[in-house]
């Protein structure tokens, strides 16, 4: 497997106050987010909700935009008043002071709720060859309360595992082709069937897709979340938070399903690392 982002600082603790340069991911698999730094070490974007349609207002109360210089480039989902889950790659290099959180709107740029973020911290194990442990916390410098476009995410039992041929919703706000150089203004979604472990270990080797991963698409290919999305949430018919969209080769190819952390098997870490003030 090609390893994705390669960090140019070495970063003595997981909880970031400065901006490490990433290198450009190599080869076709990438994680799903979008690097908007403009320098040499820029990431490509990809492509992200393939496939899916707009969401509608309350369909996803719980996710939120992560900007920076005004650009999204992650998802997000909100767990408390002052407490965000995302992925860690979107994460690491990130300074929490140069970043934004956006809750309660389906457009990334406006509406809802903006809020800055006081520290990040991502999971000390997390592992950037593999995208493996990619999971992280934002604190928020000031508190978002629920209201009728707002609302906070369900959990699900800790160690839960989704079973294969489950259908999830992903969402996101990642480029709708391939291709793709502009943002959708609207939140999208698409639903996606969940893989047993073992196929989607055929499909990216057995050592690529770890027990704290698992994987959702179709076997056709055409519906799968990509870049811009990363971090976002995919959840169960509940709305109950299972994963976090993290990595995959291309958007929506054939034989290659959609790889995501799964959240049950971070639940402990992530109610010990949450902020409640």
């Amino acid at each position: 497997m090609t390893p994705f982002l390669t960090l140019a600082l070495a970063l003595s603790m997981p909880v970031l106050s400065m901006a490490a340069a990433v290198t450009k991911p190599l080869g076709q698999t990438k994680p799903f987010g979008l690097d908007v730094r403009q320098d040499e070490t820029e990431a490509p974007p990809v492509t992200g909700i393939v496939g899916g349609t707009t969401a509608a207002a309350g369909d996803f109360p719980f996710i939120v935009s992560l900007s920076k210089s005004g650009s999204h480039f992650c998802g997000g989902v909100l767990l408390n008043a002052y407490t965000v889950i995302t992925a860690a790659h979107c994460s690491v290099g990130q300074s929490a002071s140069a970043v934004k959180v956006r809750a309660g709107s389906l457009t990334w740029a406006s509406g809802g709720t903006q809020v800055s973020v006081s520290a990040i911290k991502y999971h000390p194990s997390y592992n950037s060859a593999l995208i493996d442990y990619d999971v992280a916390v934002w604190h928020l410098a000031s508190p978002i309360a629920t209201s009728s476009t707002i609302g906070y995410a369900t959990l699900p039992a800790s160690g839960s595992d989704p079973a294969s041929g489950t259908t999830l919703t992903v969402a996101g706000w990642g480029l709708l082709t391939e291709d793709g150089t502009t943002l959708p203004a609207t939140l999208r979604k698409v639903s996606v069937p969940v893989i047993s472990r073992a196929t989607c270990q055929s499909q990216y080797g057995t050592s690529a897709i770890t027990t704290n991963m698992f994987c959702a698409g179709l076997t056709a290919g055409g519906k799968d979340s990509c870049s811009g999305d990363s971090g976002g949430p995919i959840v169960d018919s509940s709305k109950v938070l299972q994963g976090l969209v993290s990595w995959g080769n291309g958007c929506a190819e054939a034989n290659y399903a959609g790889v995501y952390t799964r959240v049950g098997q971070f639940v402990s870490w992530i109610d010990t690392n949450k902020w409640t003030s």
